[in-house]
């Protein structure tokens, strides 16, 4: 099992959970569209060669960016990442996997 981790600007936010579900993350158990969300402060600033959907090139840009957790099985890893890129708006979104080690009691 999976953890993934990004970060959307809220204009997208929905899109991308909505995306990521139907591709196979956010189940848990008889749960489905799990999801941990918070709001923070992105900072990127975009160079040559960069079409940024946000921001200007050569301008450092923040702005209110969510983080959005939510676990992912590994055989539907490529799927969702695909679903991920499909719906976001930045060129080159930031996310992440964590392996998640299951220990039974």
């Amino acid at each position: 099992m999976l953890k993934l981790i990004y970060y959307v600007p809220e204009s997208h936010l929905e899109l991308t959970k909505l995306s990521i579900f139907n591709a196979g993350a956010g189940g848990i158990g008889n749960y489905e569209h799990c999801a941990w969300q918070v709001l923070g402060t992105g900072q990127f600033k975009p160079v040559k060669g960069a079409n940024p959907f946000i921001g200007e090139l050569d301008t450092l840009e923040q702005l209110p960016e969510w983080r959005v957790e939510t676990i992912v099985p590994e055989e539907n890893a490529h799927a969702v990442v695909k679903a991920l890129k499909a719906s976001h708006p930045y060129e080159e979104p930031a996310f992440e996997f964590l392996q998640i080690v299951n220990i039974e009691i």
